[in-house]
């Protein structure tokens, strides 16, 4: 499996999919940024939306460095000191992609919970604090992925088999059994937790949409079609990013099971699960996007200049 072609297959494959994902979390970071001195267009989710873009570029870009021989080589910098705050900044992306996609998730069902519930009472409390939680957020994880800076290190050629390479220039040192234990249950206990609180969030969200659907049949007729609101429509698309996260999670998180706990060096393997973890990071700016209705009539208004451009040229 380990062989060249293979390798260098994904490896063009990671670096085209950095391109596409950067582009996207780009576009929307930087059409987030315009709309907060918009005071009239800016919506609830905005700040998250953007944070989230925000993680996903620094995530991809990490990514990317981890396999270009030119920043390690041009960088004046120790290249155990650049191991070691590329693996540690990565880690800590990676928790704060999970925290943020979780904290859509939630504030989405406090949205559109009925002004009766307990939930909607506390909505503009929650949005009034969303700083803090992101304060929280950077907190944890920064703090989370500090111990493995002490096991990073620059990879080098000599055979060595209590290391496990993590890139051509990165290598992990062989954890105790305890501590690898101890960093694992850490990892799944909060990960588990984010998951957890998307799935009851995602579950909310479903039921009281099928309680609105029921409810519009029984006020419309069968012949007409009521447009969906745009809350409805924020919803769908909080349920589609949330249940393509949970799908990659679990993906990425058994290929690093099997790469951490049978401790394999085999860069092909690696290298694909690097590819899996960057899947979510490049595909959610683009249902972001086709899901905001500011943004796609700003991009149907370009097509159309730009047709009338072309037709009067």
């Amino acid at each position: 499996m380990n062989t060249p072609s293979t390798f260098a297959i994904i490896k063009k494959c990671l670096y085209f999919q950095a391109s596409i994902g950067i582009s996207g979390n780009s576009f929307l970071l930087f059409f987030y940024i315009f709309t907060f001195f918009q005071d009239q267009r800016r919506k609830s989710t905005d700040l998250t939306t953007c944070h989230l873009a925000f993680v996903h570029i620094v995530m991809l870009l990490i990514s990317v460095n981890f396999f270009s021989p030119d920043m390690f080589e041009s960088l004046n910098v120790q290249n155990d000191f650049k191991c070691k705050a590329l693996f540690y900044m990565h880690r800590v992306m990676r928790g704060l992609s999970i925290c943020t996609t979780c904290l859509m998730s939630m504030l989405q069902a406090i949205i559109i919970s009925p002004s009766t519930t307990c939930l909607a009472k506390y909505k503009h409390k929650f949005i009034n604090y969303i700083n803090h939680v992101f304060f929280f957020f950077w907190s944890l994880n920064l703090t989370f992925s500090s111990k493995m800076i002490t096991y990073t290190v620059t990879y080098t050629n000599m055979t060595q088999t209590n290391v496990l390479k993590v890139s051509k220039y990165c290598s992990l040192f062989h954890m105790n059994s305890t501590i690898r234990a101890l960093l694992l249950t850490l990892t799944l206990s909060r990960d588990v937790f984010s998951v957890g609180l998307m799935l009851i969030s995602s579950a909310y969200m479903v039921i009281l949409l099928c309680r609105h659907q029921r409810k519009s049949q029984n006020i419309h007729s069968t012949r007409l079609s009521p447009r969906i609101s745009p809350e409805k429509k924020a919803t769908h698309t909080i349920l589609l990013l949330v249940s393509f996260f949970v799908v990659m999670y679990w993906v990425d998180l058994l290929t690093s099971s099997f790469s951490t706990m049978l401790w394999v060096n085999d860069k092909v393997i690696l290298s694909f699960q690097r590819l899996v973890v960057n899947v979510y990071a490049t595909v959610s700016p683009f249902v972001l996007i086709n899901s905001d209705k500011r943004i796609t009539s700003i991009l149907q208004n370009m097509k159309w200049k730009w047709h009338q451009f072309s037709t009067s040229s």
